[in-house]
């Protein structure tokens, strides 16, 4: 008797191959903190949401630099409700720069993309899943939150705000050998030695929204240096 099996079509088969590819993925988020007592719960509860409802495994690596506020209290609360196989409390004794949060981070993370994003929820975890469908389209090195494509805008935003990115981690673990700066210029530094590098870099239009509680982070003297830093950066490259 002739089989009775039925022949897949090629776009069946290609979207079960992105389900389980996308299965096999491990998104590792890098959250530095310093006084986010009153919006940490808040951006894990959403980065959690976001994760579960796309089905993307993940990880929620807490970097909190000696907060006065009790961030690290709050965080070690998070860590006992999701679980720490998903949220990882990894605290530093004082703040020693973003970029060394960073690399500190790193060293914890066991996921193949690194997300690094604030914790003031200037950046809405909804958009990472597009972050990560954006990668798989065009196999991008990094992954780059704008405001100046698409429907992406800002409100409340200002020239301080730092940008929402995800880094294939071997990528990201490249650009941290390469960079020098340890402040807040690092993320713009990996952008520009990436291009140096020739990395791939996909853009997913997002909207920036203000710090929903407390101050910004960037006092007088760290935005001298943000702006020295700068200069230095398109000195040398």
């Amino acid at each position: 008797m002739a089989s009775l099996e039925v022949s897949r079509s090629p776009l069946r088969s290609r979207r079960e191959l992105e389900v389980r590819s996308t299965r096999q993925d491990k998104c590792s988020v890098l959250l530095p903190t310093y006084n986010e007592r009153e919006n940490l719960p808040l951006i894990v509860w959403l980065l959690v949401k976001s994760f579960s409802e796309s089905g993307i495994n993940y990880e929620i690596i807490i970097i909190d630099d000696g907060s006065p506020d009790g961030t690290k209290d709050v965080a070690e609360q998070l860590e006992k409700i999701y679980g720490s196989d998903r949220i990882l409390l990894r605290p530093r004794e004082k703040k020693l720069g973003l970029g060394t949060a960073y690399i500190h981070g790193m060293k914890h993370a066991t996921g193949n993309y690194i997300i690094i994003m604030d914790a003031d929820l200037s950046h809405h975890p909804k958009f990472i899943p597009e972050f990560i469908r954006k990668q798989k389209e065009g196999n991008f090195d990094i992954v780059s939150g704008t405001r100046y494509k698409g429907n992406g805008g800002v409100y409340g935003w200002d020239l301080k705000r730092k940008i929402i990115r995800l880094y294939r981690k071997e990528v990201l673990e490249k650009l941290i050998e390469k960079c020098v700066s340890k402040g807040y210029v690092f993320q713009m530094e990996m952008i520009v030695r990436a291009r140096q590098l020739n990395y791939t870099i996909g853009e997913v239009p997002i909207s920036f929204v203000d710090r929903v509680y407390g101050e910004s982070k960037l006092g007088g003297n760290e935005i001298i240096s943000f702006l020295r830093g700068l200069l230095t950066l398109f000195a040398t490259t």
